[in-house]
């Protein structure tokens, strides 16, 4: 701790502060309240924690761009003329907990408040609870702990229990509604632009061999993080994932506006189309049209309302280029889902970390961490994810959580895997999306069907089956396509839960209609790749 007090005398002038306020590393909103006043009296200070490297194993440019973004930001903030203490991993060395330097640092600048944003993630609320309980019982200097609203969400968190109860199924579409009403978005008085709801029906295209050739290429940055990334290793951090020393994600507001723009005039008009189609036949196949401001909005760089109200400006103006459907399914994603999934994963944790409703219990395959699998559409998804820290939601949803509930993957390991390998992925958004959409461990919180699926719709919006080691035309032998299989015995295998359920009808009735000697060698087939998911 010595030497972190010396790196600290070295760095600021005054050695007294009354305020220390944190900025964790998903907290970089410039537009925050706090910042409309300066106050040499106030420390803001952002750090670079060993705690928050080793909770899970995190892909290398994850941690490159959370750093970088968090530099960035704490030279804005300087250059707006506050008062920062920026900590690298170098300076906090030797640090064990969050709590220990906030501590650490109140005594020495004899600081009486220590303020904080509401974290989004359960396990860093129960640090702040920690904190608090030992200001409540230490002796000595007064120090007075305050939490503020991050100021981010569209939804106040204190408005959550109005749309969503602990343990009870909420629907997407509905919750999705009311917002749409709540905040006047693609509103005309009180009905929806286009005359509905929801135009998810025209937004399932998967490319032609013409669509193919208009892909744009995306606007990618190159922010220097080679020192950043010495810094990783310096300090012996594990990490997943391909490093690269020019990072191309934003990581900074004026990036992210950048961004964001881009996708408003180049992707928005094709973005709902094709956001669930996928390709290996194109150099910017990883990008399509998709806004990949996923991570810009978690590190909390933009908001979502400039978000919404850029793209919506965007279709107003774009003179019939962007239809109804296109903005509608953006609009869904950001003010639908994104509020959706924080609203199920607050009033249900901390439960929501430990169901596992199909009792999944395999590990993760070993090529999970490689990509080296002969299934091409998970060797490509897996690849991709390990070449830049992002894959798109279809990606996630119906090739790698779609095999993880199909083959009973553990929930607490694949939860991990996803946390980590994505550039975007904190617990309050991650959590739902694996445990409750993908792996249906949440006993029916959020999905009212398992989104399980054979090979049969991979083929459709994908074209990586036509150059797949296996055959999705084949349910058995050595050359099927082992989605197949693993399908129909993951529907059999939970008949007793899943047949009741009137959306599971018609694959159920396609199951019975199959013959007993038919049956059993799917059966028979599948408890064979079962026994052996690292040599797919």
């Amino acid at each position: 701790m010595n030497k972190l007090f010396d790196t600290i005398s070295n760095r600021l002038s005054k050695t007294e502060f009354t305020t220390i306020r944190l900025i964790l590393g998903d907290q970089l909103n410039a537009e925050h309240s706090w910042f409309n006043t300066k106050d040499p009296e106030t420390l803001y200070l952002i750090a670079e924690l060993h705690q928050e490297q080793h909770y899970v194993k995190h892909h290398v440019q994850k941690i490159s761009a959370f750093f970088k973004s968090m530099e960035n930001f704490a030279q804005a903030l300087n250059q707006a003329g506050h008062q920062v203490l920026h900590l690298t991993l170098d300076d906090t060395e030797g640090v064990a907990t969050l709590n220990e330097l906030l501590l650490a640092l109140a005594t020495r600048f004899k600081s009486t408040q220590i303020h904080y944003q509401r974290p989004d993630e359960f396990r860093l609320t129960q640090h702040f609870d920690a904190l608090q309980q030992t200001l409540s019982t230490q002796t000595g200097q007064q120090i007075v702990l305050t939490c503020f609203d991050s100021e981010h969400f569209i939804l106040p968190i204190e408005d959550i229990p109005q749309y969503f109860k602990k343990g009870k199924h909420v629907r997407m579409e509905n919750f999705y509604r009311a917002m749409r009403k709540r905040f006047n978005v693609l509103m005309e008085g009180d009905h929806p632009v286009g005359g509905q709801w929801n135009f998810d029906a025209d937004n399932r295209n998967h490319f032609k061999k013409a669509d193919l050739l208009v892909i744009p290429e995306p606007l990618i940055f190159a922010n220097d993080v080679k020192e950043v990334i010495e810094r990783i290793k310096r300090h012996n951090i594990p990490t997943m994932g391909h490093t690269e020393t020019e990072l191309l994600w934003p990581c900074s507001r004026a990036q992210a506006r950048q961004l964001l723009e881009y996708f408003c005039q180049t992707c928005l008009p094709n973005f709902g189309r094709f956001q669930d189609a996928m390709t290996e036949h194109s150099a910017y196949a990883w990008s399509l049209y998709h806004s990949r401001l996923s991570f810009a909005l978690n590190a909390k760089m933009i908001h979502p309302l400039d978000v919404i109200d850029a793209a919506i400006e965007q279709f107003h103006q774009a003179e019939g280029e962007i239809n109804i459907a296109q903005i509608e399914g953006f609009i869904r994603q950001i003010l639908g889902w994104r509020e959706y999934v924080r609203g199920m994963y607050w009033i249900n944790m901390p439960d929501l970390s430990t169901l596992n409703a199909l009792q999944a219990e395999r590990p993760l395959p070993r090529w999970f961490w490689d990509g080296n699998t002969k299934m091409n559409c998970l060797s490509k998804a897996i690849s991709q994810s390990l070449d830049y820290a992002y894959a798109h939601h279809i990606q996630r949803l119906m090739i790698t959580g779609n095999f993880a509930l199909l083959t009973g993957l553990n929930p607490d390991e694949v939860d991990e895997w996803y946390l980590g390998i994505y550039i975007d992925a904190i617990e309050w958004v991650e959590m739902p999306n694996t445990r409750g959409m993908a792996l249906s461990a949440d006993g029916g919180l959020i999905a009212t069907k398992p989104y399980a699926a054979s090979g049969n719709y991979i083929n459709k919006m994908s074209d990586h089956c036509k150059s797949c080691h296996y055959s999705v035309k084949e349910k058995t032998g050595e050359s099927a396509c082992p989605f197949n299989s693993l399908y129909w015995n993951f529907l059999d295998q939970h008949k007793s839960y899943f047949q009741q359920n009137p959306r599971m009808a018609f694959p159920y009735k396609t199951w019975q209609r199959m013959d007993a000697v038919q049956q059993a060698d799917i059966l028979q087939h599948a408890t064979k790749l079962l026994g052996n998911l690292d040599a797919l």
